[in-house]
């Protein structure tokens, strides 16, 4: 929302600084985000000054060029090199002095210096129109009026306008700040509450709005979506510019002039925050307005010349053939104002916010009328406000009202009331007041005192303000006005300290991500609302499970993720559809589900269904290319398994130590589950084709998913124990083994620590191989074993006592063969 300076001074008579205007509008809760000066010439004609030529000679060494002396209200008169053919001795000029900065009326800028002019010294320049950025006209120097005082400033001379303009980030409730008289209430409310002479002046339109004739009727067929609708019929206008003085105030605020009647509406819509619409009487078909609900498909081209389909719940205003507007959103191209329009209907309304708010965002429409409409416009001003905006259109385009305001009412549209107790305000402040400093303030933002006691009042709400309805609502809008920073602190304050946990998850946070970041990963941050359609299909994070937003912002954003995969791969897509394919990738974030299992009714139970868990998502994917060495491999399974072994042993874990299962075949066409002691810890493997062409990825993706709670849980059972390094080798020996299908590395691993629990120190996989020679629904496994004993050196036959004894634990429990 832009607000004017000079434009709030039409309300409000002040003698504030812009800066004292921004501060205060800040701390009453209308927080100026950027303050910007606008000036009708750009630079202000700094430098710029009245002169009267004393004497004017021609320049000896030139046959048109002249020697004048200047007046410029100083001791000295100035000597100046002109070449325009109309300077002349005795007239008022304007003279750039000596660093003068110009722009002129073609955007060229010139600095003016001091300079020698065929051997003349010229301290400055006499000025033309189009010199100066004011005009087109370059035939000679401008000469003013011979009652021009020399030495005046060029800006005040010409009258030349400056103004400022703040740029002010509402929040959703104070749509009432959207213009410039709610913006200059809370000012005048500042004032009031602390000593600042201000004057308020609303504008009170005088204009009858009973006239001779019959206006068109209005008919409403859907009351519920327009509680209040008025309509003026005005004969006879003239379309065409609008005066100076309304155009500048649009131009101040971004506003692009574009006629005298349109402009009228635009002005009101700033000033009052109520949008109006006009329509051309001659356009409507049937001699009628009609509110209504459109009809389901039904479609009209918009101003913007778009043709757009309706639903049954948007509501329309229109004839008996066409629609003539969509309501409180955006007008059609039948039915507005053009220069030839000489009688118009002035419509005023109050529609339904959420009616107005579905219909804009359906159609993808934001205008400045659904940005105010859908937030809840003043209900009981809309009178007041049509009569304003007939005056002008009488004033500034003539015309005459036809017949009397068409106004219908549907609901109960009556101001709220609140009971407040002066020492609960106190208490909710944090601050004795006075009950006279409440009173002023109220008063001024036109709360009505209906009963007062000596501990509180009864007050009406004033109907701009739709989202004060209780007491504490009307204690924060007395605390604004009052002054946060005028809260003192209490002399002795309390608090609290606990220990940080062990380990602190900051910590461990920043410590995973130095990690991954030196291991050549990225980090990547998803939005945390993503797309339903991804879980439609899948059995590991179904749809039934999604949390869905009420009130989405798009089909794209309609519910809280449940997994960081599918963001990831977004990621992954857009990456590699900007040709960035070789990707190593990680996100630390919270997931969401919805897991129905508390009890109806119950307010506890209903927040027990819900469930919100960090996760931290690993992803790999690399396609295959060639290089002067020969050909690169892809991504691989194996690379992602290495960096989640890192991991797991980062904090004093194994990831042969955890039980496995197969990963879920919806998501990964191959994988792992790694859970340890029932608690799942985590999911890799390759992203299943499916989902892969769901995101048009054509290389292959790996990706683990952890738990972070029990990876924090497992952290935290990590004792850190020193000891000396051994001063005995270590003794490796590799075994061969045909085994079935069935049986896993896991599986191999485990019985062979449970075999030789002293002296095995580690176990690895170094080939797999299937092939000839090796029977059907067979696999030969290559497994290393690392011995050592940390009080001697192993003797071979200590060590080939121990590989007898591993090779017949795998003979009896696995049915392993030597090879």
């Amino acid at each position: 929302m832009t607000v004017s300076y000079n434009w709030l001074k039409d309300y409000l008579k002040f003698d504030l600084t812009p800066d004292e205007v921004g501060e205060i509008l800040t701390s009453t809760g209308l927080e100026v985000e950027h303050i910007e000066q606008i000036e009708q010439i750009p630079g202000g004609l700094a430098g710029v000054v009245v002169a009267e030529v004393l004497e004017c000679v021609e320049h000896p060494d030139s046959d048109h060029l002249h020697i004048t002396r200047l007046n410029v209200g100083e001791a000295e008169p100035l000597q100046v090199v002109c070449g325009a053919p109309n300077v002349a001795a005795g007239q008022k000029v304007l003279l750039a002095t000596v660093g003068t900065r110009l722009v002129t009326i073609s955007g060229e800028e010139i600095k003016l210096k001091k300079s020698k002019i065929r051997g003349v010294e010229s301290f400055g320049m006499i000025c033309a129109e189009d010199e100066l950025g004011l005009g087109e006209g370059h035939e000679g120097i401008m000469v003013l009026s011979p009652d021009a005082v020399p030495g005046t400033p060029a800006k005040d001379y010409l009258n030349l306008k400056t103004d400022t303009v703040y740029e002010i980030g509402l929040t959703p409730n104070r749509i009432d700040g959207a213009s410039h008289i709610g913006a200059a209430r809370d000012l005048y409310a500042y004032c009031k509450a602390h000593g600042i002479d201000a004057e308020w002046t609303l504008p009170q339109p005088t204009v009858s709005l009973k006239g001779n004739g019959t206006a068109v009727p209005v008919e409403v067929s859907a009351p519920a979506d327009a509680p209040r609708y008025i309509g003026i019929t005005i004969k006879g206008v003239k379309v065409g510019p609008s005066p100076d003085w309304l155009r500048d105030r649009l131009n101040a605020v971004g506003q692009r002039p574009i006629n005298n009647v349109v402009d009228i509406t635009n002005f009101i819509l700033n000033e009052w925050c109520q949008p109006l619409h006009v329509l051309d009487i001659s356009k409507i078909e049937g001699g009628r307005v009609i509110v209504r609900n459109a009809g389901e498909g039904e479609k009209v081209v918009t101003l913007d010349g778009v043709e757009r389909t309706l639903c049954s719940k948007d509501l329309v205003i229109a004839d008996a053939g066409k629609v003539l507007c969509i309501a409180g959103v955006f007008g059609a191209l039948e039915g507005g104002v053009t220069e030839g329009t000489t009688d118009v209907f002035l419509e005023t309304a109050y529609f339904n916010p959420v009616t107005i708010r579905k219909t804009a965002k359906r159609l993808g429409l934001k205008t400045d009328a659904s940005f105010r409409f859908e937030r809840g416009i003043d209900p009981l001003n809309t009178m007041n406000v049509a009569r304003r905006a007939a005056q002008l259109i009488v004033e500034l385009a003539g015309g005459e009202i036809v017949g009397e305001p068409v106004e219908i009412i549907s609901g109960n549209l009556a101001k709220a009331e609140v009971e407040l107790s002066y020492e609960r305000i106190f208490s909710l402040i944090g601050k004795n007041i006075g009950s006279e400093t409440v009173k002023v303030i109220l008063e001024a933002l036109e709360f009505a005192i209906l009963a007062e006691t000596e501990s509180g009042c009864r007050v009406a709400v004033p109907s701009y303000r739709t989202d004060v309805t209780r007491e504490c609502d009307v204690v924060e809008e007395i605390l604004r006005i009052y002054g946060y920073n005028n809260i003192e602190l209490p002399a002795g304050m309390k608090m609290s300290v606990q220990p940080t946990p062990h380990p602190d998850p900051e910590a461990v946070r920043a410590d995973m991500s130095n990690f991954l970041t030196h291991k050549g990963f990225m980090e990547i941050m998803n939005n945390s609302l993503t797309k339903s359609a991804y879980y439609s299909a899948l059995k590991t994070w179904p749809a039934e499970n999604c949390v869905r937003l009420l009130n989405p912002l798009s089909a794209d954003l309609d519910v809280m993720r449940q997994s960081l995969i599918p963001g990831g791969l977004e990621t992954i897509s857009y990456n590699i559809h900007h040709q960035s394919s070789s990707l190593r990738l990680y996100e630390l974030g919270n997931v969401y589900a919805f897991v129905p299992k508390g009890e109806e009714g119950c307010p506890q139970a209903v927040l027990d269904n819900y469930r919100e868990e960090m996760k931290l998502t690993l992803f790999v994917s690399a396609p295959a290319s060639k290089a002067w060495r020969g050909e690169m491999g892809e991504g691989s399974y194996f690379e992602l398994k290495g960096y989640l072994e890192l991991i797991a042993r980062r904090f004093g874990m194994n990831l042969y130590d955890f039980e496995t299962a197969p990963a879920p075949a919806d998501v990964f066409a191959e994988g792992l589950t790694y859970s340890l002691q029932g608690k799942p810890f985590a999911t890799m493997g390759t992203i299943s084709r499916q989902m892969l062409k769901a995101f048009d990825i054509k290389q292959p993706v790996f990706a683990a998913e952890i738990s972070w709670n029990t990876l924090m849980l497992m952290a935290s059972r990590n004792k850190v124990k020193y000891r000396e390094l051994p001063k005995f080798p270590e003794v490796r020996r590799d075994l061969a083994l045909l085994l079935d299908e069935s049986v896993s590395f896991a599986d191999l691993r485990k019985t062979a620590v449970k075999t030789e629990k002293q002296l095995l120190k580690s176990v690895t996989l170094f080939d797999v191989y299937r092939g000839p020679k090796i029977p059907e629904g067979k696999k030969q496994y290559a497994l290393s074993f690392v011995l050592q004993n940390p009080e001697q050196t192993l003797t071979d036959e200590a060590v080939d006592k121990i590989m007898a004894k591993l090779l017949g634990a795998f003979e009896h429990g696995h049915g392993a063969t030597l090879r």
